[in-house]
């Protein structure tokens, strides 16, 4: 009988910390890796080896990457992996190894599917407010579109960043750059409901002013806010692979579909180089067509 990830997961950390030569550091890295992968894999239903494909394994790593984990982290969960793989297939609990022929350079450069203004009033109208995690649930998710924070900013806003007032929040980017971004009058008005009928019940010792908490009073994870993505993306019907960066792309997209400066949006994003941000301009074709007709001599 085919043993499940998490029997295979506890035979392998046994071999991780007795078997390799790896730093404690490594094996600790790839330990947490191994355990976000099964757990990436049970919520798609996936419970043993034999239902992983290629495919599969393709989608995880576009998945590491909407998560907002920088290259080399990315990297070393598909080296983790690897090792995992190899140590199934030595000891007969897997036949092959789906990340053989990975194309992770690829994979990474891959942009998520936008969502339509539809799907995101879809996925906000579905959203459960009748609790506390459900309106800490709407806030998220109208934050994250109305600001196109990146999840590793998400996670980090504190109480002292959100400035309601002057209808901006301060952002911490890569390399700790701080830089302030508007945010819209609805995303204010779920955050301070949030913050004055939810969070006061989520609050814990351990909350040190985090915005967004999880059920324990603690800030939310990167897998945290994945999972609350895909719970209300689901219940929406949506069958869009969406990620927490969809959002962002989403954010950006609409921006300039809207006829937003490129520039303006770099600075939003917190882009060093216009040139990054030009991967959002793939606009929609009948935006395209609008402006052709609107503006060409002979449209």
């Amino acid at each position: 009988m085919e043993l499940k990830f998490e029997k295979l997961q506890e035979l392998f950390n046994d071999y991780l910390f007795s078997e390799l030569s790896n730093s404690e550091n490594t094996k600790d890295a790839y330990k947490r890796d191994i355990a976000r992968f099964i757990e990436f894999a049970n919520i798609r239903g996936i419970e043993k080896p034999s239902k992983v494909t290629r495919g599969f394994a393709n989608s995880y790593v576009r998945f590491l990457n909407e998560l907002g984990l920088a290259s080399g982290s990315v990297a070393r969960n598909i080296s983790a992996l690897r090792s995992f793989w190899k140590f199934l297939i030595i000891n007969g609990f897997s036949q092959n190894d789906p990340l053989e022929s990975i194309q992770i350079d690829k994979i990474t450069r891959k942009i998520p599917e936008v969502l339509s203004i539809n799907d995101i009033n879809a996925i906000l109208d579905r959203i459960d407010i009748s609790n506390s995690l459900g309106l800490r649930d709407k806030a998220l998710i109208e934050f994250m579109y109305a600001t196109g924070a990146r999840v590793s900013e998400v996670i980090d806003i504190k109480i002292q960043d959100f400035h309601s007032d002057a209808g901006f929040v301060k952002l911490f980017g890569k390399g700790s750059k701080e830089r302030f971004v508007p945010i819209g009058k609805e995303s204010i008005y779920w955050i301070e409901r949030y913050i004055r009928d939810g969070r006061n019940r989520l609050i814990k010792p351990n909350s040190r002013g985090f915005i967004f908490l999880n059920h324990r009073g603690g800030k939310l994870s990167r897998m945290g806010i994945w999972k609350i993505v895909k719970k209300w993306v689901d219940k929406a019907g949506i069958e869009k692979e969406v990620h927490p960066h969809t959002l962002r792309h989403s954010f950006a997209t609409h921006l300039l579909e809207g006829g937003a400066d490129l520039r303006a949006v770099q600075e939003m994003l917190g882009h060093e180089s216009v040139a990054t941000t030009q991967i959002y301009t793939h606009l929609s074709l009948s935006r395209i067509e609008t402006v052709y007709h609107s503006y060409h001599p002979r449209g």
